[in-house]
């Protein structure tokens, strides 16, 4: 599965993700885009969008598209508050959760 982070999660959080392809926002020259604009430039990249962005599902029209999101429900973006939160999102990378939106709280 091919995972992007957005520019709000630090990078170290990429090695919780180990097994998995995985970049950021900034890595793919995304950084600074409108939400619309990323999860369109997302859209056929990858497989799942993480964030922590809990706005994000209100904001945009995101029903249909083809990658899922993860939204990470952490007390800030501060790696030391997510790493808990994103150790729990591998089992959540299969092809199952695809189009959908799903929370780790």
């Amino acid at each position: 599965m091919r995972v992007v982070l957005d520019e709000c999660i630090p990078r170290k959080a990429k090695h919780c993700l180990s097994g998995f392809l995985v970049s950021t926002v900034p890595e793919q020259g995304w950084a600074g885009l409108t939400n619309g604009k990323l999860l369109a430039a997302i859209t056929g990249h990858f497989d799942f969008f993480v964030t922590v962005d809990r706005n994000l599902q209100f904001q945009q029209r995101i029903a249909n598209l083809p990658f899922g999101i993860i939204i990470v429900a952490a007390r800030s973006n501060r790696f030391e508050h997510l790493r808990p939160h994103i150790e729990q999102i591998p089992p959540l990378l299969v092809s199952s959760n695809l189009g959908k939106i799903l929370s780790v709280p």
